[in-house]
């Protein structure tokens, strides 16, 4: 394996080319993109439509925004945009904004340079320190930004406060031949706005007002919500105009897709014990956010993130694990009652309109988990068909299922009830030789039942006759209103 080059004599020996950073990450998209090589691993759902977008603002070397509500996998994009990166650039050793050994654009780079020749000290830098992120906030500066000129460093020196020796950089001088992120753009203020926009429009920046010019070669690449995004919000236009290509994202477009994320993100394996999650429950987990987003009581300008999917699953792993610990049984399969146990993940993570802070979040919640069940039993079963079941808990049947109960226990009970275990048996949810994932969808039916008013569910996990419905004030949504009654959940 040949060395690399420590001194600048020897990098100019090894034949080594400058280029700037955007024609960099063009070519190594080029060369993935012949390879067919993973894009964007770990991204679900974009191949159609984020993806060919930003690929295309790569090529075209333009500075680009991602426009989405939060949990849309802005972030993640930008910051695997550093895998396009070369693995590591030669940069002058001991300079703070990464200077080109060939091109530096700082003073002390310029001075190592004069100074000691093909003598001067080469450093190799990663791609990862090349990729600098700042979450935007209307506190930031010009000096965290840009930079600031340092007294203490110009009183140690002994130089002026004009001499570019004194000036400590800020984030984007220091992202120099790299990659800069800004998220949620448009909550810079606008002073700070309008120095990117010299960088942009300049190729430049200005310190303190000093004829201090940095060519700097950056990729700039920021994030932001549509709702500010705009000429009414907080945005300047003209920094707008020089941005090459807004690149809307989006959540997941199929429930498959939502599923497929949620798995690939949740943290489902507990200390190797046998956690299974049956598939009808992970989509009626994945619905619950697919409804919300789409329920007008829950704001829909602030979103459903991708990470309440992702948190009600961890919960309700979490619950079922805690009832494994309690009663001894050695797999972890959580149920529907899980979800509810799960609903803190939900409230947390919607904003709510007028209408469903008069209902209150823990019933809109409620109100999506059953409207989400109701969507999956009707898939396997049509109520028509579940007269039987119907009719014992009519006639005055009551069933208690305990949340924390074990599975061996609970099925005696369910076994009581015309013609359950029948119907479970018809579907595939029925497992011969495994009566916790059967009890899984034993329990699918009867919270169908209950989101369809044939039955009622008892806030202990018991089912009971179907109670009269009572009016209720702002009744409406994907949910219609809670299928069990006010007076059910207190």
């Amino acid at each position: 394996m040949t060395s690399r080059p420590t001194t600048l004599g020897a990098l100019k020996a090894s034949g080594y080319q400058r280029r700037s950073i955007k024609d960099e990450l063009r070519e190594n998209l080029v060369a993935r993109l012949r390879s067919e090589e993973p894009l964007f691993p770990g991204i679900v759902g974009y191949e159609e439509t984020v993806v060919p977008a930003l690929v295309n603002a790569v090529l075209a070397r333009h500075n680009f925004i991602l426009l989405g509500l939060r949990g849309q996998a802005k972030t993640r994009i930008l910051r695997q945009l550093s895998e396009l990166l070369d693995a590591e650039i030669p940069v002058l050793a001991g300079s703070e904004v990464n200077d080109d050994p060939l091109a530096p654009i700082s003073k002390y780079g310029r001075m190592m340079v004069e100074e000691q020749g093909d003598d001067t000290p080469i450093e190799w830098r990663g791609r990862d320190a090349r990729y600098v992120e700042k979450l935007a906030t209307p506190d930031v500066t010009v000096a965290d930004i840009i930079g600031d000129m340092d007294p203490i460093r110009a009183a140690r020196g002994g130089h002026l406060l004009s001499d570019e020796l004194t000036i400590h950089f800020g984030l984007l001088p220091r992202a120099n031949r790299g990659i800069f992120a800004i998220n949620e753009l448009p909550d810079l203020s606008g002073k700070v706005q309008v120095g990117l926009f010299n960088v942009m429009q300049e190729g430049d920046v200005q310190i303190k007002g000093y004829p201090v010019r940095l060519p700097l070669d950056v990729m700039l690449v920021f994030s932001a919500n549509p709702e500010d995004y705009t000429a009414r919000g907080k945005i300047i236009t003209p920094l707008k105009d020089r941005i090459g290509a807004e690149i809307a994202t989006h959540y997941p477009r199929t429930a498959e897709e939502g599923m497929a994320i949620t798995r690939q993100e949740a943290w489902t394996e507990r200390d190797g014990r046998g956690v299974q999650v049956p598939a009808f429950l992970a989509e009626i987990i994945e619905r619950v956010a697919f409804l919300a987003r789409e329920d007008k009581r829950v704001d829909r300008r602030s979103g459903v993130s991708q990470r309440m999917p992702i948190s009600v699953l961890e919960t309700a792993v979490s619950n079922a694990e805690r009832r494994t610990l309690l009663t001894g049984e050695e797999r972890v399969v959580p149920r529907v009652a899980d979800v509810y146990a799960a609903l803190p993940a939900i409230t947390g993570k919607m904003e709510l309109e007028y209408e469903g802070e008069m209902q209150g979040a823990d019933a809109v919640a409620r109100d999506l988990v059953a409207s989400a069940a109701r969507e999956v039993f009707d898939r396997y079963w049509d109520v028509d068909d579940l007269e039987s079941v119907i009719a014992y808990f009519e006639t005055g049947g009551v069933l208690q299922i305990s949340e924390m109960a074990a599975a061996d226990l609970c099925w005696q009970g369910l076994v009581q009830v015309p013609g359950l275990e029948d119907a479970v048996r018809e579907t595939p949810l029925f497992h011969e030789k495994d009566r916790t994932m059967s009890l899984a969808g034993a329990e699918l039916l009867l919270e169908g039942l209950a989101a369809h008013r044939r039955i009622s569910r008892a806030e202990g996990g018991g089912f009971t006759r179907a109670r009269p419905e009572r009016p209720r004030k702002g009744k409406g949504g994907i949910g219609g209103g809670s299928p069990f009654g006010s007076d059910v959940f207190g």
